[in-house]
């Protein structure tokens, strides 16, 4: 007969989740339901009338091709945050898991970007690539290719998905490698004696660190939608004539630059609902394929 463990005070397990519990919705549930309540009504940019207007602010943004145009600049542009990331990470990852001289240091090197600020990288990467005193952006126009991502909307969209894929490798690189190491070397070996290296990756190896890439997968995409607002906002303000102003970004321009706080509150519940979505889409259909 198995004895139920009963915990002797009632009281403290409550007051040891009251801190998660308090942050959760002071910067959670709080802002996301003032968000919900600003998306109904429409506010002069001054705040001094307001109106209800029920859902009026989601069928002008919905109809709005500025928005949609928006929308499939975050469709690209969260694909390719999401996808090449993890595909540098963990080819990164692999190699850094061989016995070769100088791991470590190579481990250690690759771990560093991940300190540093978004801003602080989309400043890096424009002292790269500014067409007039980025050191490969003048070569590349020495070369006859006219680089200038500030007139160049391609070009623009390119150099984001750059630099903020760059910033997020660190992150997946860490999760691949523990990864890697935590497969026994016993599984790797008896593989590798009955089918050849590419093999053994894509039938033993990568399945294996299924759970790993679906839990990435996740993460790099509410990177791609949320967290990606710093490098945009100092590398190229959403410019040129809006090439890489995602959602986010637009919610802080259509908020805070025009005044419009009951449209950018609306697109913040659009975002978050398909954040959401997405989110639930891969737990549903993806995670059906993760093998723990």
């Amino acid at each position: 007969m198995r004895r139920r463990v009963i915990f002797p005070n009632k009281v403290l397990p409550y007051l040891l989740l009251a801190p998660q519990l308090a942050i959760t919705v002071v910067f959670f549930f709080w802002p996301a339901g003032q968000a919900i309540y600003y998306s109904v009504l429409l506010q002069d940019p001054f705040g001094l009338h307001t109106e209800f207007v029920w859902l009026e602010n989601f069928r002008i943004i919905l109809t709005d091709p500025l928005y949609l145009g928006s929308v499939q600049v975050t469709v690209i542009f969260s694909t390719a945050v999401a996808a090449l990331p993890m595909g540098a990470a963990l080819l990164f990852a692999v190699m850094a898991d061989r016995k070769i001289r100088g791991t470590h240091v190579y481990r250690m090197l690759l771990m560093w970007p991940y300190a540093v600020a978004p801003a602080v990288a989309a400043s890096l990467w424009l002292f790269i690539f500014h067409p007039d005193i980025g050191v490969i952006g003048r070569w590349l126009n020495d070369v006859g290719m006219h680089w200038d991502y500030k007139l160049s909307g391609n070009q623009a969209l390119l150099l984001v998905i750059l630099a903020a894929s760059w910033k997020q490798v660190s992150y997946n690189f860490l999760f691949f490698l523990a990864g890697l190491q935590a497969i026994p070397r016993s599984v790797i070996e008896a593989a590798s004696m009955d089918a050849g290296l590419g093999r053994t990756f894509w039938s033993i190896i990568f399945p294996l660190l299924s759970p790993m890439t679906f839990f990435l997968l996740v993460v790099n995409m509410v990177y791609a939608f949320f967290d990606t607002f710093g490098v945009i906002y100092a590398l190229t303000g959403g410019g040129p004539a809006k090439a890489t102003e995602t959602l986010i970004y637009k919610v802080y321009t259509d908020g805070v630059m025009n005044l419009d706080l009951g449209g950018s509150s609306a697109q913040s519940v659009i975002l978050m609902v398909v954040v959401i979505g997405l989110t639930a889409l891969q737990f549903r259909f993806i995670e059906r394929k993760v093998h723990y």
